[in-house]
């Protein structure tokens, strides 16, 4: 039997004036999270939590299979796929090439990769052109094991037989009824990039005519990257509109009911309104080209998307961010609204932990970290829901520095970028310096600057020396320090 310690009187008394001192100095829970002390072992911290991006590339595709997550982004040259036994630590795996062609006539412009397991294979769907964006097409690989990061052979160009020589990108399989159907964005009489579906006799064969799907969107330019989730008697297809470099790039929403055939249009029934979209709130613009994945233990429904944290009309600064999703009574998937860039959110259900922790601008930290200055950094909270926190520091002063100190066995540096921003010399643990340039032709917050090697666990710093130099795009030499990711596995 445990026996409960004797409290005394004056004990009692002194513990209930820490509480009231506390609860009135503390401010918002939301505003002023709990920071352990130093001798707490981070991972314990903060082991149950992620922050985002997980990837710096757009349109991505996101899996759990076998102990792991697989992600895969566009890169436009080649096909990477990134694998983590944690969503916490996807930003620091090593991505493995799966993918690279000869073929001229494809060998260009790899967009928006997908995979799905079909018996004990897997097929990775994408699309890719020979240097002109009008002849983009679809094509499938399939894997040489039961492994979704291959290796892969080339198995088919998938084309619809009344659109075999047209424009298409973004494929996404639809499974219904038992039966497969490629969907995917092309031309049809809607749009240049409009929903069309056709029927497959096998993962890698079209097996008939496509149909052309009249989505709404709150736009005329696209509708484009159709996902699917199946539940609650109906089928889902969510997809993406307008273009993607606005800040309204959103995701809208059809439905099919169990047993309707897809490839009659009338079939499917129109949500109304986005059902996903900028927040600018959170400082999220134009949230769309998703995917679905399920929490390790199958108990959560999860989104991963791109989105940028500008709202200049940019193709670039697209990041891969991911967030869990609820459903409806009505049976409807629930996307809710995006997260800001840093938000701490908990990991999937399942999830063996990431043991990550932060360590922000102003020094406050949720593991065993501390940051210090040299030199008269300027501070203010004028970022906004652009940086962690809502405050960063910056300098243009040569020589001044800024220190992490942290224990783990990786650091991830998230700063503004800006036009009047210049070259940084970083260093680990007093090595060699690496020169990062924190220039941006668009301003944006949360940017992931820089990323170290790996290390052995343990206590490392990480050094950011302002150089004073800048290139001839920037207007000044000013370095920003924002947030720092620390990795403690």
């Amino acid at each position: 039997m445990r026996v409960r310690p004797r409290i005394s009187p004056l004990t009692a008394v002194l513990s209930l004036l820490a509480v009231l001192l506390g609860l009135l100095t503390a401010g918002p829970a939301a505003a002023r999270p709990a920071v352990p002390t130093a001798a707490a072992r981070p991972a314990a911290a903060a082991a149950g939590t992620f922050r985002n991006p997980l990837n710096t590339g757009p349109d991505p595709f996101m899996t759990y299979w076998n102990g792991n997550y697989y992600l895969t982004t566009t890169q436009g040259d080649s096909i990477r796929m990134w694998r983590s036994p944690s969503l916490g630590t996807l930003l620091t795996a090593d991505p493995v090439t799966v993918w690279t062609d000869t073929d001229a006539a494809r060998n260009q412009h790899l967009w928006a990769p997908e995979f799905y397991r079909f018996g004990n294979r897997w097929y990775l769907y994408y699309t890719a052109d020979d240097g002109t964006d009008d002849h983009h097409r679809v094509y499938v690989l399939e894997s040489d094991r039961d492994d979704p990061a291959g290796p892969y052979h080339f198995k088919a160009k998938l084309a619809p037989p009344n659109h075999a020589a047209d424009f298409a990108i973004d494929p996404g399989i639809l499974q219904h009824n038992g039966r497969l159907y490629l969907a995917y964005a092309g031309i049809n009489q809607y749009q240049h990039n409009g929903i069309n579906i056709a029927p497959m006799s096998n993962p890698y064969t079209v097996s008939g005519d496509a149909v052309a799907i009249n989505a709404a969107g709150g736009c005329d330019e696209v509708r484009e990257g159709p996902e699917f989730l199946n539940r609650n008697g109906r089928t889902w297809m969510t997809y993406s509109t307008c273009d993607t470099g606005k800040p309204d790039y959103q995701v809208w929403m059809m439905s099919l009911a169990n047993g309707a055939d897809p490839l009659v249009p009338a079939n499917w029934r129109q949500h109304s309104g986005p059902v996903f979209s900028r927040a600018d709130d959170h400082g999220v613009y134009g949230p769309g080209h998703h995917a679905f994945f399920r929490s390790p233990d199958g108990t959560e429904d999860w989104i991963v998307y791109h989105a940028k944290s500008t709202s200049a009309y940019t193709y670039t600064d697209r990041t891969t961010r991911a967030q869990r999703i609820t459903w409806n009574a009505d049976g409807s998937p629930d996307l809710g609204r995006p997260t800001a860039m840093g938000a701490t959110q908990d990991l999937p259900s399942g999830d063996p932990g990431s043991g990550t922790y932060w360590i922000n601008d102003d020094g406050r930290s949720s593991g065993d970290g501390t940051l210090s200055y040299t030199g008269a950094w300027n501070s203010g909270t004028g970022c906004g829901t652009q940086c962690f926190w809502g405050d960063d520091h910056w300098i243009d002063q040569a020589g001044d520095t800024a220190t992490f100190t942290f224990t783990g066995t990786r650091i991830a540096l998230l700063s503004v970028r800006d036009t009047g921003n210049g070259i940084a010399a970083l260093s680990v643990d007093g090595g060699t310096e690496q020169r990062v340039d924190f220039y941006g032709a668009i301003r944006t917050g949360e940017t992931v600057q820089y990323i170290s090697p790996k290390l052995a666990y343990g206590r490392h710093t990480l050094r950011v020396r302002v150089t004073g130099e800048h290139s001839a795009s920037s207007q000044a030499a000013f370095v920003s320090v924002d947030r720092a990711e620390v990795y403690t596995k």
